[in-house]
């Protein structure tokens, strides 16, 4: 299995990493034809909205949708869980609507405010040392959303379906075991997909 992360900004190399560390092969997607090669595709935290105009300058913002109607899983982490969120507080243009979920941007505080905090996750013994920067969080999510971890009352992880999303940084630990989550996704994904695991 490939897992593709999307290469137009932010932090890319540290998951791809994490991926290999993890036994997969893991590519950076600079060409939206390269969607039609992985497996699942892992949108990184960075600035979101000079993601999405890269994503509109390059041609993705269709495929990625496309992608996601296969119900190939995607994974969105901070900026990630901003694009792919149907609702963003404060305006009326979200970005790819995949996730029913309402996101705020920069939601605790600026950059000088990251922190880092040994956080509770569902499907994890142990708590995952999780590391915010410039964090989203989402303040509401849909019925379908399953809610994996919540900080301050704030959700910032969940999964629907095929998407997953953390308002940390995942790729900035040496623990994969969210990551993990990810990849059991596409594990199961692939078996309906014939794709080889």
């Amino acid at each position: 299995m490939t897992i593709g992360v999307l290469g137009l900004q932010g932090a890319v190399s540290e998951h791809i990493k994490q991926i290999e560390a993890a036994g997969f092969k893991g590519v950076l997607v600079k060409k939206a034809e390269q969607l039609e090669e992985i497996d699942g595709l892992i949108i990184p935290g960075g600035e979101s909205t000079a993601i999405r105009n890269l994503m509109n300058l390059y041609g993705f913002i269709d495929p990625v949708k496309d992608f996601s109607s296969k119900k190939k899983p995607i994974f969105g982490t901070c900026a990630g869980m901003v694009l792919v969120a149907d609702k963003l507080n404060g305006s009326d243009d979200a970005h790819l609507k995949l996730m029913d979920i309402n996101v705020t941007r920069n939601a605790f505080g600026r950059q000088v405010e990251s922190f880092e905090t040994d956080l509770p996750v569902k499907g994890l013994a142990e708590p995952f040392p999780a590391v915010f920067i410039r964090a989203p969080y989402a303040e509401s999510a849909g019925p379908q959303v399953e809610v994996l971890a919540t900080y301050r009352d704030k959700i910032v992880a969940a999964k629907q379906d095929h998407i997953l999303v953390s308002a940390f940084h995942p790729e900035l630990t040496n623990d994969t075991r969210f990551l993990e989550l990810f990849l059991e996704m596409v594990k199961e994904s692939a078996k309906t997909t014939g794709a080889e695991v």
